[in-house]
């Protein structure tokens, strides 16, 4: 385990669990445009808005970019910080820094947001950079984000990088760059899900993590 130099890590559902205030400004876009949310809202959680609105709303493109206008004037504002920190993330990131391991966010949610959620809750000071999705919907996808970051810390060697991240977009994300990755279970996604989308490793908490990437 000692092989990975860099750790890419996701946002939501891995460091913070951010799902309150994701589903009250999912709520409230899809009451001002008159949809009815499906009875299985955690499936909002992991996958880019742009993508859940169409998919699992059934929103063209025209009211996709209407209810992500909606959702991010009460998010930037409100539920951005509708948040907690993840029990033993702050210790993990202290031990995984200390032991020389490089530490990086790759995640699907607008980089302006990541940043001030990680500088609100302290977490920055861990991390070497940070990489999200752009406003004007750019930037969306997780391998995206991840060759992103790759490219903004002029990586080259990707063996010694490893995605950690808690949903099925994060396994897969990650090996289309050529990356492997470890699912967590103490976010959003269950052990079928990661399993099924073929993640290399699973660890089931932030300490876990640790011991296993020190090892």
């Amino acid at each position: 385990m000692v092989k990975y130099d860099t750790l890419l890590f996701d946002l939501d559902g891995t460091l913070t669990d951010s799902q309150e205030g994701i589903l009250n400004c999912i709520h409230c876009a899809a009451e001002k445009m008159g949809f009815e949310l499906p009875e299985d809202t955690q499936k909002f959680l992991g996958p880019p808005l742009y993508q859940s609105f169409a998919e699992f709303l059934g929103m063209n493109e025209e009211q996709v970019n209407e209810a992500v206008k909606i959702f991010r004037e009460r998010y930037s504002t409100v539920g951005l910080f509708e948040n907690r920190v993840y029990d033993g993330i702050p210790e993990m990131l202290k031990r995984l820094k200390d032991g020389g391991k490089r530490l990086m966010v790759a995640t699907s949610k607008p980089q302006d947001y990541a940043v001030r959620i990680l500088e609100r809750f302290g977490l920055l000071r861990y991390f070497e950079a940070v990489g999200g999705a752009c406003l004007d919907g750019t930037r969306n996808f997780k391998h995206e984000v991840i060759e992103h970051v790759l490219a903004e810390t002029g990586i080259s060697d990707r063996s010694s990088v490893l995605m950690i991240g808690d949903r099925k977009q994060d396994v897969l994300g990650a090996h289309k760059t050529g990356l492997e990755c470890m699912g967590i279970l103490w976010g959003y996604g269950s052990y079928e899900e990661l399993t099924e989308a073929g993640a290399d490793m699973i660890a089931e908490t932030a300490e876990e993590a640790a011991d296993m990437l020190l090892a």
